[in-house]
């Protein structure tokens, strides 16, 4: 029985350190807030191709002097290629793309081709926003409930804890950096509900195991070998899904760039909360093989 890391002499140092940023994260989305995108605001997508050597800033310009209000222009792609984002003011979008085109056209003096238009309405817009929040509290209510059937309930909220960490730190990162949340971030957020769940069962799945196995040892001890004994799967896991996502956010372009920085953040976050955070857990609710065989005994009739 070797233990190559002791990660349990390090648990008071990570629990302080993820208390902090916890709390960081926390002080950003409710003081500085979160950067909604036109999904959750409601507006105007326009995704723009027209010659090379137009500026964004020509582009803004001349939409700023429709009194758009506010409007976003990004460069995306090859050259010439532009994304921009308008907040919606007029209700009939129907009006304003048609507005739009002409004046780019008066103002730079180019040909312009529209070749993406979406469009949501304020109504919509706080649909999606309140179907999302409902989304994500569904989903973690529902890993709630298998892992209190599948473990004990220690172990539920210990993994809800975890989750409720790499949430609320991931949307904290997105809002210090005001980076726009949208669809795709809320897609992002669930995968990532997923991603470190599956990372947290498995280590806890070990952890019930090894309780039954050493049963002279505490649950600190417990929670080191299983660590150890799962680390190896953990690291390969996380490595090779952020290959990919790097891979993503590199060559994916602006459209799917926000979409991988978030999945990089989850990754990372949740394999550092399924070691540092769900396993201590277990030490604070002094977990046994007794607690246990308690419940194993109200199961057999």
């Amino acid at each position: 029985m070797t233990e190559s890391i002791n990660f349990v002499s390090n648990f008071k140092k990570a629990n302080v350190a993820s208390i902090t940023i916890f709390l960081l994260s926390i002080c950003f989305i409710i003081f500085k807030g979160l950067n909604y995108g036109i999904d959750f605001k409601g507006g105007t997508l326009i995704e723009l191709r027209t010659e090379t050597g137009i500026s964004a800033s020509s582009i803004r310009s001349s939409l700023n002097s429709m009194n758009l209000g506010d409007v976003n222009v990004k460069k995306f792609g090859q050259d010439g290629d532009y994304l921009i984002k308008v907040e919606q003011k007029e209700t009939n979008s129907n009006e304003l793309i048609p507005k739009i085109k002409k004046k780019l056209i008066e103002n730079l003096n180019a040909e312009v081709n529209f070749r993406r238009v979406e469009n949501v309405g304020p109504k919509v817009s706080s649909e999606l926003l309140e179907s999302s929040i409902i989304a994500i509290s569904l989903a973690l209510a529902a890993m709630l409930f298998y892992i209190w059937i599948r473990f004990e309930w220690q172990f539920s909220v210990g993994s809800i804890i975890a989750l409720f960490h790499d949430v609320v730190i991931t949307l904290g990162i997105f809002s210090a950096l005001s980076l726009e949340i949208n669809l795709s971030i809320i897609a992002a957020v669930l995968t990532i509900v997923g991603y470190s769940m599956n990372d947290t069962v498995v280590i806890y799945d070990r952890i019930r195991e090894n309780l039954f196995k050493y049963t002279k040892i505490s649950i600190s001890d417990v929670a080191n070998i299983s660590i150890n004994e799962t680390l190896t799967r953990t690291i390969i896991t996380s490595v090779t899904t952020l290959l990919a996502l790097v891979s993503i956010y590199i060559l994916g372009g602006e459209i799917l760039r926000g979409f991988s920085f978030a999945m990089i953040l989850g990754v990372i976050i949740g394999t550092y909360s399924s070691i540092f955070v769900a396993s201590p857990v277990l030490k604070f609710f002094k977990v046994s093989y007794k607690t246990l065989e308690k419940k194993d005994e109200k199961i057999v009739p």
